[in-house]
C-alpha cells in the first residue's frame, strides 16, 4: 500500500552524530538535492573541533541543519522537524531544539550500553525505552544492522561497510520528502569512481535506505517541498567560502590584476586556498606559507609587484599578522587581508562562530593604523562584499579587512549567478612614466582622493624606496620630522575616512524610515534579523532593519538614520562590539543584544529583545 504524500511548505531537518559518522555529508548531499529540487534554503553545520573528536561523547557530536522551503527563508531554522540521531549524545545535544511532536529517527545501535555511559544518561536509562520522548514522533532503526544486511554480498569488512550507513540514512530521508536519488548517484560516482567496492556498498546503502521507506509501515505520510518561487535564473547551492573564492577569482579578472593568495591553513579560512589553488587557469598563484607572517608579507611583496595581494585567516592568525598589516599601511599599498572569524581568545572555539574580531579589526595594530573594514552578511553575499573590498583596495591604495564567519563560511544558500557585464568595473591604473612636469618620482604625491600612485618596480625612472619607517610627504624619504609624522598621520586617516564618498549611502534593508525600533546589524546575523523584524512588521510594529557592510568608514549618512529611531538595537554574536563603536561615533544610547555561545542568534530571541524595547 503506497503512503501518501503531504504538500508542506518548509522543513527543517539535523543530521546529528559521531563526527565519525558522515552527517555533514549527509546533510550537504540533501542540501544539494534541495537546491537542484529548486527549494530555497539555509544550512548550519555544527561540528567538533577534533578531528577525531571522542567517539560516543556529547562533545564529539557533529550535527548538519539544513532548512528547506518553498517560500523565501534567511535562516537554518530555530528548531527542527526532524532529528536524525546516530548515538545517544547525539540525541541528548539536539533534543532541546527539536519541534513539539517532531520526528525522532534514531539509531538503536547507537544507544546501547556502551553509548548511554558515553553520553552521561544514568545507569539502567535509556531515552528510547523510557517516557522521555513522550510527545515526539520516535522512530527506532537499527540503521548499523540494515546496513550491513544491505551490503552482506560485498567483499568489504565490517568497519568498512558500516561507513555506509549515512548513506542509508540519506535514502531514507529522501524517501521521506518524496526526493529522486539522482544528485547522490552522481556525486558517488564521480568520489568513488576508481574505488568500485566502497562505490557499490555507498549506492547499495542508499538504495536501501530509500526501498526500506517502502516497506516499513511506521510512517502514516511522506512530504513534499514543492519548488520556491524565486527570481528566475541560473542558480546554485553555494557556502561562503566559496562564493568569497570566485569573488576573488571575478574582481581578479575585472580588474585585470594577477591574484596571489599567501596563506597558512587556519579554521574555518582553510577552503579558501584549497578552492583557489583548483582555479590556476585564471592565472592564480596559492603560496601555503610556512607561518602566518610570512603569508601576509608573501601578498605585501605580491602587491608592491602590481598583483592583486591577499592573504586569509581568522582571530588568532590576524593578531600574528599585525605588524605585518602595519607594514602596509605605512606603504599604501593594495592588499586584502580576509579574516574568518571563530570563537575566542586563543585558540578559543576553532569550529565554532562568533563575531569576535570586529575590534581588532578596528584598533588590533600598534599606532594609528586606520584600515577599510567590509563584512559580508550570508554566504551568497560574500561574493559581491569581497568584491567590493577588493575595489576598494585597488583604487584607494589601502589594505582592507575583509570580515566573514564561521556561519557564513560553511553554511549554504541558493546562490543566483552573476552575469559579468553587470559587475561594477575596478579600474586600475598604474603609473607607468614621469608626468610632463616631474622631473623624479614621488611615491606620495596624492590625487583628490589623497591616493598615493601604483608604481611596479622595474618600470623605468620610478624607482622608490619602500620600508615600515615614517614617510616623508610627497617624496617616501625616511623622515623623523614631527611635524611630518603627526601631518601623515593625519592624511592616512583622512584617505580611509574619504572613502566614504565612494561608497553608496545606507539603505534600510526593510521598515519605516521612522518609528520606535532600528536593528542595525552586522555580519551573519542579517538572517536572524530580517525574519524577526518582517515577523514584527507584519503584527503592525513599527520596527525597520538596517544592515552594515561597510563598516569602516561608515556610509555617511548612518548617523542621520540612527537619529530617526526612539531605539536602536545591535544584535552581535560577541559581548558587544559594533556597539561601543556606534556609542563613540554618533553618542547615540544603542542597546545590545549579546549571544556568545558558538551559535547563531535565533529569531525567536530577536522577536523577544525587540518586543521588551517596543513595550
Amino acid at each position: 500500500m503506497s503512503v501518501p504524500v503531504q504538500i508542506v511548505e518548509d522543513v527543517v531537518i539535523k543530521f546529528a552524530g559521531d563526527s565519525g559518522d558522515g552527517m555533514q555529508l549527509t546533510g550537504s548531499q540533501f542540501t544539494n538535492n534541495s537546491a537542484l529540487i529548486g527549494n530555497d534554503l539555509s544550512t548550519f553545520p555544527d561540528f567538533p573541533a577534533e578531528i577525531r573528536a571522542p567517539l560516543g561523547t556529547v562533545p564529539g557530536v557533529s550535527g548538519y541543519q539544513l532548512h528547506f522551503s518553498s517560500q523565501k527563508i534567511y535562516t537554518p531554522g530555530d528548531n527542527c522537524d526532524v532529528l536524525v540521531a546516530m548515538n545517544a549524545a547525539a540525541l541528548k545535544v539536539n533534543l532541546k531544539s527539536l519541534k513539539p511532536h517532531g520526528i525522532i529517527i534514531a539509531d538503536i545501535s547507537g544507544f546501547d550500553s556502551k553509548n548511554l555511559r558515553l553520553a552521561n544518561y544514568t545507569d539502567g536509562i535509556n531515552p528510547l525505552e523510557d517516557e522521555s520522548l513522550v510527545g515526539f514522533d520516535v522512530h527506532k532503526m537499527d540503521i548499523t544492522k540494515l546496513t550491513r544486511e544491505a551490503l552482506a554480498e560485498i567483499q568489504l569488512g565490517t568497519k568498512e561497510k558500516d561507513r555506509a550507513k549515512n548513506m542509508f540514512v540519506l535514502g531514507f530521508v529522501y524517501w521521506l520528502y518524496s526526493r529522486e536519488l539522482t544528485s547522490t548517484l552522481s556525486f558517488l560516482h564521480d568520489k568513488f569512481g576508481k574505488q568500485p567496492l566502497i562505490l557499490e556498498s555507498n549506492i547499495k546503502a542508499l538504495q536501501a535506505g530509500y526501498n526500506y521507506g517502502d516497506t516499513v509501515e511506521a510512517f502514516s505520510a511522506r512530504y513534499k517541498v514543492e519548488k520556491a518561487k524565486l527570481p528566475k535564473g541560473v542558480y546554485r547551492s553555494i557556502t561562503g567560502n566559496i562564493a568569497l573564492t570566485y569573488g576573488l577569482i571575478a574582481a581578479a579578472e575585472k580588474s585585470a590584476l594577477p591574484l596571489f593568495l599567501g596563506s597558512y591553513p587556519i579554521t574555518p579560512a582553510s577552503d579558501i586556498l584549497h578552492e583557489l589553488s583548483r582555479h590556476k587557469n585564471f592565472g592564480i598563484r596559492t603560496f601555503q606559507a610556512e607561518d602566518e607572517i610570512a603569508a601576509i608579507t608573501s601578498a605585501i611583496g605580491a602587491a608592491y609587484g602590481g598583483s592583486l595581494g591577499i592573504t586569509t585567516t581568522s582571530g588568532p592568525g590576524m593578531a600574528l599578522k599585525t605588524e605585518a598589516m602595519g607594514l602596509a599601511v605605512m606603504l599604501e599599498i593594495p592588499l586584502l587581508i580576509i579574516d574568518i572569524q571563530r570563537g575566542g581568545p586563543s585558540t578559543g572555539l576553532p569550529t565554532k562562530t562568533e563575531q569576535s574580531d570586529l575590534l581588532q579589526a578596528y584598533y588590533g595594530r600598534n599606532g594609528e593604523c586606520p584600515m577599510p573594514v567590509i563584512s559580508a552578511s550570508t554566504p551568497s553575499d560574500c561574493f559581491d562584499a569581497v568584491y567590493e573590498a577588493v575595489r576598494i583596495a585597488v583604487q584607494h591604495m589601502t589594505p582592507v579587512i575583509f570580515l566573514s564567519d564561521g556561519y557564513i563560511a560553511n553554511g549554504a544558500e541558493p546562490w543566483l549567478y552573476p552575469k559579468s557585464a553587470d559587475l561594477q568595473p575596478i579600474t586600475v591604473n598604474f603609473k607607468k612614466e614621469l608626468g610632463a612636469d616631474e622631473t623624479t618620482f614621488l611615491p606620495y604625491l596624492r590625487d583628490e582622493k589623497l591616493v598615493r600612485p601604483w608604481a611596479v618596480p622595474g618600470t623605468a625612472g620610478l624607482e622608490h624606496r619602500i620600508g615600515g619607517l615614517e614617510k616623508e610627504d610627497i617624496t617616501g624619504n625616511i623622515s623623523y620630522d614631527a611635524e611630518n609624522h603627526q601631518h601623515m598621520v593625519k592624511t592616512r586617516e583622512a584617505k580611509v575616512d574619504m572613502i566614504a564618498d565612494y561608497i553608496p549611502l545606507q539603505t534600510l534593508d526593510s521598515g519605516p524610515e521612522t518609528g520606535d525600533v532600528l536593528v542595525l546589524g552586522w555580519g551573519s546575523t542579517y538572517g536572524s534579523i530580517k525574519s524577526a523584524v518582517m515577523e514584527l512588521q507584519a503584527q503592525g510594529k513599527s520596527v525597520a532593519h538596517a544592515h552594515l557592510r561597510h563598516m569602516r568608514p561608515f556610509p555617511r549618512n548612518l548617523g542621520e538614520m540612527l537619529g530617526k529611531y526612539k531605539k536602536v538595537l545591535i544584535p552581535e554574536i560577541n559581548n558587544g562590539q559594533l556597539i561601543k563603536i556606534i556609542r563613540d561615533k554618533y553618542l547615540i544610547d544603542a542597546v545590545g543584544y549579546n549571544k556568545i555561545k558558538g551559535t547563531p542568534i535565533t529569531r525567536t530571541e530577536l522577536v523577544t529583545a525587540i518586543g521588551l524595547l517596543i513595550g
